[in-house]
Parts: C-alpha cells; sequence; structure tokens
C-alpha cells in the first residue's frame, strides 16, 4: 500500500493511475481495479480515487461501464462482437488488409470532424503508447487510439465495419504475435506515424490523413508478413483457424 504525499490527493492518485496504466499489471480487457482496490492501494479515500478517474475519463485515457468497471482506453463498439463468428475463419494479413481499405477513410472523416478536444485526445493516447514499457499496455494505447479516429469519423457503417475487425485483432493469439513483431524501434516509428496521423486531422487535411493512415498501416502490414514469414503462405486464410489452438 502506497502513501499520498502530494499535497492534492486527486493529482497524486491520478498519477499513480497512469503509471499502472503503463505496467502490465491490467487483465487483457484493461480493466483498472475497483475504486475500494485503488483506494487501499493507494491508502486515500475513495473520493479522491474517483474524481481522479472522473478527470482521465475527461482526458479519454480511461472509460467506465456500468456494473462492469473502468477500463483503460477507449470502449469498443458493441456491434464489433459479430466478429467471434469468423474469427476462425481468416488470417492475419486478411485482417491488415481489410484495415487498408477502412481506417484510412476513417482518418480522412475524422480531419473533417474531429474537434480539439478529440484531437487532444488522441494525443495523450499516443503518448501514452509510447511510454508503455510493457507489450500488453502497448495494444492497449495503440487500439484505443485508432478506435477514437474510427469514432470520431462519425459515420455508423464504416464504423461498425471497423468494429469487427478491431474484435477479431483483440484475439490473444493475434495480440501476442503482433507484439513479437514490434521491437523498440518500430515503436518509435510507430509513435512518429501515429503523430503525422494526427497533426493532420488536427489540421483538418482528410488527404493528409487519408495517405498518413494508409502510410502507417502499411508499416505494421510489412512487419506482420515479416514476422509470420512463410508458415502464413503455406496455410493461407486457415493459419488461425481455431482449430489449430495457437
Amino acid at each position: 500500500m502506497s502513501s499520498i504525499a502530494d499535497p492534492d490527493p486527486v493529482v497524486s492518485v491520478k498519477k499513480q493511475v497512469l503509471a499502472l496504466l503503463s505496467t502490465g499489471e491490467l487483465r487483457a480487457d484493461g480493466r483498472l481495479p475497483t475504486e475500494r482496490e485503488l483506494s487501499e492501494r493507494f491508502d486515500v479515500g475513495r473520493r479522491f480515487v474517483r474524481r481522479a478517474l472522473d478527470q482521465l475519463e475527461a482526458d479519454g485515457l480511461v472509460w467506465r461501464r456500468q456494473g462492469k468497471g473502468t477500463f483503460a482506453g477507449q470502449p469498443s463498439d458493441p456491434t464489433g462482437e459479430l466478429a467471434a463468428r469468423i474469427t476462425g475463419e481468416t488470417n492475419a494479413l486478411q485482417v491488415m488488409e481489410a484495415r487498408l481499405c477502412i481506417e484510412p477513410e476513417l482518418a480522412a472523416l475524422c480531419a473533417r470532424r474531429a474537434c480539439a478536444e478529440e484531437v487532444d485526445r488522441m494525443r495523450r493516447l499516443a503518448q501514452r503508447q509510447f511510454e508503455s514499457g510493457d507489450p500488453q499496455a502497448m495494444e492497449l494505447w495503440d487500439g484505443a487510439l485508432h478506435r477514437l479516429i474510427a469514432q470520431c469519423a462519425r459515420n455508423k457503417p464504416l464504423l461498425t465495419a471497423f468494429a469487427l475487425l478491431d474484435e477479431i485483432r483483440c484475439n490473444p493469439e493475434w495480440v501476442a504475435m503482433r507484439a513479437r513483431a514490434r521491437t523498440r524501434a518500430s515503436l518509435q516509428v510507430t509513435s512518429n506515424e501515429h503523430l503525422v496521423i494526427i497533426d493532420a486531422i488536427a489540421a483538418g487535411q482528410p488527404e493528409a490523413a487519408r495517405a498518413a493512415m494508409h502510410d502507417h498501416l502499411s508499416t505494421r502490414f510489412a512487419a506482420l508478413q515479416e514476422e509470420l514469414g512463410d508458415v502464413l503462405e503455406m496455410q493461407e486464410s486457415s493459419f488461425f483457424r481455431q482449430d489449430l489452438k495457437l
């Protein structure tokens, strides 16, 4: 149990929660400990924990679901649950191909429609990913950033298509595979690419945002291809079938 030394308990709780978000202590779904557990862990009243979480939610770094708890990042679209039906009928490269078709357009629409507060949230999420030292945390913040961009495009059909892909790519085996394809150097490249995307969105430049997102996903596509090597070419769409139990 830690002690709150800062004269403002809310600020101290916020700092410690942010530190927690950068570690590998969270569950795979990004759920935080309960307010009571955080209160005991930080040795501070629950009202200070609640106020700190309120501020983090306003910053776009956590979100809440009634009866479920507080989660890091951005909420997924519930329509993404449909993806469970086809997860075993596709593979990681097919999903990347689909993302290349959809996400550049979402970024372009986002450049037309995102407000300044949403752009600030994007910057905070990108910074959290870069500062994370744990592969699971990196994936969590990366997914949260792309999810926020998709949501800010404000196009429900495209968001539904994105949510389908987003749910598929949350498959634990796929998350582990992407983590293997990441290095510290590639994380720096990803961070730079994210900033280019966000800058184009902030400037209200759809074409630049579209191109930046396409370049970013192409980089990740190439890293994924290198990680998979010849195995995926041989097994093609059956590579990640559930019956392989990878």
